[in-house]
């Protein structure tokens, strides 16, 4: 049985889009090589830290929805730890409730805005 994982992790500022590109598909491909399913995937930008993080006051914000065993989520946090690019990261298992709400916010995205 796979659980479903939310994971978001913000990155140093001082990467070029590249560099912060090439972090992201690292930590996708430590996903889908331990045998996760990506449900989703969000980059939600530059973002201004409400409190300075390693004297940095803001962060490339990036999200990973997926599907996988308990020890994916272990190797995918110790590589984080590992990684000097990732600041902070926050992963945590989604209830039937979370799941059915994170479902229902994609496909509100995904509808055009009645003008």
């Amino acid at each position: 049985m796979l659980n479903q994982y939310e994971t978001v992790f913000i990155m140093t500022p001082v990467l070029s889009d590249d560099q912060m590109k090439e972090t992201v598909k690292k930590f996708e491909n430590i996903l889908t090589s331990n045998g996760a399913e990506l449900v989703h995937e969000e980059d939600w930008g530059l973002r201004k830290f409400e409190y300075p993080i390693q004297k940095k006051s803001s962060g490339f914000y990036h999200l990973f929805e997926f599907k996988a065993e308990g020890p994916v989520v272990k190797e995918l946090e110790l590589q984080y730890r590992r990684d000097e690019r990732v600041l902070r990261y926050l992963t945590v298992a989604m209830d039937k409730h979370a799941v059915a709400y994170s479902e229902k916010r994609r496909n509100l995205k995904k509808e055009p805005k009645a003008e």
